[in-house]
This record gives C-alpha cells, structure tokens and sequence, in this order.
C-alpha cells in the first residue's frame, strides 16, 4: 500500500441553535452560536496545514434538515478552501441532515464528493506521481429514520490501496443516541475496509483499533453540558503497510466542563464562595486558553448542607460568581483588551461568552488557535484570561452526620439507610423497587417518554435514588441528629 494521510470528522451541527439560553445575553449567545463555525473554520487550518490527501466527513454536517443557508454557505466556503489547498472533501449525510432535507440551490467546489443514498458509491483518490493511494466508500441517509443495516451493504475494493468507508451509524447500541443504521462490530468485519470513518456518536472513541479501525472522531464542537471536553477531529497517517496512526486534535472555541467541589471542611458562605473562585481557576486552566461553560457539583458531607437545601443560598452564589466574572470581562474591555464584539457573558442557566485567547504560530499544531468570524482575535494573557461562565450549580450534598453509625443504629432511620444501601448495590432490585414505587406516574399519558431508560426509568436512577436518601435524612433529622 501507499502511505497517506487523511482527516476525519464527523457530527458539525453547523448553526446549532444551542437550545436552552433564552435568558443569556445577545452578546454572549452570539459567540456561542458561532462557535460550530470557528471549529470548521480551525478543522480546514488544520487540514491544510498537516498536508491531508483528503478529508473525510461522516454525516450530520448540518444541525437540521431545513438546513440554514448561513451553514451552508459556510460550509461551502469551507470547502472551497479545501479545493484550493488540493484537498478532496468526502461527505454523507445522517439523520440530522437527510438528502431530502431542504437545501440551497449551490455549486460545489470540484474536489466535493456527496455519497448518495440509494447505494454505497465509491471514490477513487488518486495523486500526481503516486497515482492511486485509496478508494473511499459511503452512504447517506435519504430521510432522518434509517433503521436499515447499512454496514451490510458495504464491500471493500481494491486491496492493495487503503479502503476507508463512511458510514453514520449506531454501534452495538451505544445508549443515549437513536439506533438509526444500527450495526455491531462483527458486521465491519471482513468486508475489506481498512477504516471505518464513523459518524452519530458525539463523544470520541476508537472501537477498533486496525484490521479494520472502527473510529467515531464525536463532534468538532460540544453544544451542551452533556457534551464536556475537548472536541475535535483525527488525522490519520498510514504506512505502507496499511496501519493507521491517529492522531487526535481539538477543534473546539468553547469548552464544555463539569466539575465536583466537596464541602467536607467548608464552614462558612465566605470559605465556599472562597473554593469555588480557585475552583473557577483550574477550570480556566483546564480549558486550555478557550473559554468555557462550567456545572458545578456541591457534593460530601458538611455543615453547610442544609443551607444549601433551603434558602437562596445557592441561588446567591451563582448571581455573584456570575457577577464577579462579567465585571472582571468588562474591566479588560475597558482596558483595551477586548475588541468591538465584546468579551464577556451573563445570565441564565445555559450560559457562555466570548473567547478570549492568543493567535499561535502553525508550529504548535496541537495548540488552539481562534479567531471568530467577526475578525476578532483573542488573547490568553494573564491580563486577558478566557471566561468561565457557570452554567449551574448543583447541590448533591447531605448532613455532617455519623452515616455509618446510623447504618448501624435500629431505628426508623437505620432501616431506610439500610434499605437505599441494599438497592444502591442492585441496579435490578433497584429499577424493580423504582417501578413499583412510581408505577402510578409512570402509568400515566406520556410520562414515560420522559425517561430513556429501560421500563421508563431514567438512566441515572441511582442519582435519584440518592438524593431522596438524603432528603429523606434532611426530613427525619433537621438539626442533625449523629453529627460528627
């Protein structure tokens, strides 16, 4: 075989709507909603610069199947740069972005291939003074429901060049995404492609890792809390031998976070406004120069548990972090540091703003480069750090009490403690105890399509089924009965 080089992304959602935020100031909202551009925009940098023979996108390129004409005309552009770079652009589309979803009447760059979706087509990559190094197959979805195995169609060609295949698709059932295209790993087996360009789940992972490689590369840009961490894209090198080397890069302009802090020794309202600042910090830092959207969790046990409960004490701390963060965003604006588009955010509890971070060289290719589309470079300066806006904060927390002791204790209180115990050990006995509980709920009209779990349960129960421990605790004990 032929060594190459090539890119892989999948699930863009360009234009995402980023649902939840109507309380979040314009300013703020904007950079949000343009953070699936900024992230197309560092995936064709990236491309370029890295040299790619070609690049491959594995479906969902737009967030609806009435596609805006802003994401396609960007992604157009997109391409188009691409072309000029010599690099090929391979695309299907999945269920969020069907082939009879409606879209704009565009002339594509030369080097745009769309797979259709009556049958896997095939492209052939071939290069000046190395003739040809692969063949690319794929399929896209004719309408947003395909419950059809799709992998069964596929069949790899020549075997003496690399045989990439794009397929968007569910994987052995991978909870929490619709079973459209649904396969196993067994059926991307021996069909003679060399790498499966995978697309539908939004968190990265390497299923396979050669002979074939099964890779989802996620989403080049979180759009939610439920989507934390680093987003991106891969670019695979392969030898002559035919062995993929993959090399993940972020491409994400706003980080996505949740973080725990235990009020285990924190006495006071000060200490945990204290903690949560320096909290606030390694999340700044753990963002790698972006700015991010944080969820904090107050979980442990401690004296400040029943405050948190009732009241407007979490309520307060979030106005005044959130506070504390705009002020500190205007103060470098005034300052000179931000630009006309502003760098900071407010309100609401989706929440996020502006970037603030350095232009780098194309030297450090791991390092994240912004700009947004308005011109406005950001900088990671110590004087112009990027925002960290909370999104929420969660108070997963109980009484400062001997909980071990009241295990122990024949009592009321003992036998419930015991009780959660025994369930929280047995997910079965869990989910039947749950059934039966909230049977009459569950019962009724549309309640359980509520819940993705199995039997219209919720798949975290076990988080349900601790905080009514502790409300449970908070309602037979209120002034703390066991303390330590």
């Amino acid at each position: 075989m032929k060594a190459l080089k090539f890119l892989h992304a999948a699930d863009l959602h360009l234009d995402s709507p980023f649902k939840g935020m109507n309380s979040v100031p314009d300013r703020i909202r904007g950079v949000i909603r343009e953070s699936t551009f900024g992230a197309l925009s560092r995936l064709v940098r990236l491309a370029v610069r890295e040299k790619v023979d070609f690049a491959v996108f594995s479906g969902d390129i737009y967030d609806a199947g009435d596609r805006s004409l802003r994401a396609q005309l960007r992604f157009r552009s997109a391409l188009a740069e691409l072309d000029r770079a010599g690099i090929p652009a391979l695309i299907i589309h999945g269920n969020h972005d069907p082939l009879d979803g409606r879209g704009a009447s565009l002339e594509w760059p030369a080097g745009v291939h769309v797979f259709p979706a009556d049958k896997v087509g095939t492209v052939r990559i071939v290069k000046e003074n190395r003739g040809l190094i692969a063949e690319v197959h794929g399929i896209s979805y004719a309408s947003a429901a395909v419950t059809e195995n799709l992998a069964l169609r596929f069949r790899g060609g020549d075997a003496s060049v690399f045989q990439v295949a794009l397929l968007h698709t569910n994987v052995d059932g991978h909870p929490g995404y619709d079973n459209y295209a649904p396969c196993s790993r067994g059926d991307l087996t021996g069909r003679g492609i060399d790498y499966w360009a995978l697309g539908h789940i939004h968190t990265r992972e390497i299923l396979m890792e050669a002979k074939p490689a099964v890779v989802y590369p996620g989403n080049i840009q979180g759009r939610s809390i439920r989507e934390c961490g680093p987003r991106g894209c891969y670019i695979v090198t392969v030898d002559e031998n035919g062995s993929p080397a993959l090399d993940f890069h972020a491409l994400d302009g706003v980080r996505w976070q949740e973080e725990s802090l235990s009020i285990a020794g924190i006495g006071s309202e000060q200490e945990l406004q204290e903690s949560l600042q320096d909290l606030l910090a390694r999340v700044r830092e753990k963002a790698e120069g972006r700015p991010s959207v944080a969820r904090i969790i107050l979980e442990g046990r401690g004296p400040l548990h029943l405050k948190l409960q009732t009241g407007s004490t979490l309520s307060d701390l979030l106005r005044e972090l959130r506070e504390s963060e705009l002020l500190a965003l205007a103060g470098r604006s005034a300052a000179g540091y931000g630009s006309g588009a502003g760098s900071f955010g407010a309100g609401g509890n989706h929440t996020d703003a502006p970037l603030p971070e350095e232009h780098r060289k194309d030297e450090t290719p791991d390092s994240y480069r912004g700009e947004s589309f308005s011109g406005e470079v950001f900088r990671n300066s110590e004087a112009d750090a990027p925002f960290v806006w909370i999104e929420s904060i969660e108070a997963r927390t109980g009484q400062d009490i001997d909980f071990e002791g009241l295990l122990r204790e024949e009592s009321f209180v003992g036998d419930l403690l015991r009780l959660a115990e025994e369930l929280a050990a047995d997910e079965a006995k869990l989910r039947e105890f749950a059934g039966e509980a909230l049977g009459s709920l569950l019962d009724q009209n549309g309640a359980s399509r509520l819940f993705a779990g199995a039997g219209g349960l919720p798949d975290d129960i076990g988080e349900w089924l601790e905080a009514a421990r502790e409300l449970a605790v908070d309602q037979l004990m209120p002034e703390g009965r066991g303390s330590k």
